[in-house]
């Protein structure tokens, strides 16, 4: 499965998330809501909300997250 990253552009949660996964060697396709409404619209049906970073790995949601969460998601 594919790991996707919804996040918008200039929010500074985002860009923390985007850094910590290039830093563990994530491999993710970046989705930009702001600036694509069927993007906001799928982040909001995968996480129920429209706070971003939402990350989206092998099915599972990890929404409106820090960066200190992201070692727990990633071990699954």
């Amino acid at each position: 499965m594919s790991t996707i990253l919804y996040i918008k552009q200039g929010c500074p949660w985002c860009i923390a998330a985007e850094e910590e996964l290039q830093k563990l060697g994530v491999k993710y396709e970046r989705r930009e809501v702001r600036s694509n409404p069927a993007y906001f619209e799928e982040m909001k049906k995968l996480s129920g909300q429209s706070k971003a970073p939402v990350l989206q790995m092998d099915g599972r949601i990890l929404a409106d997250f820090g960066v200190e969460q992201l070692p727990g998601f990633l071990k699954g």
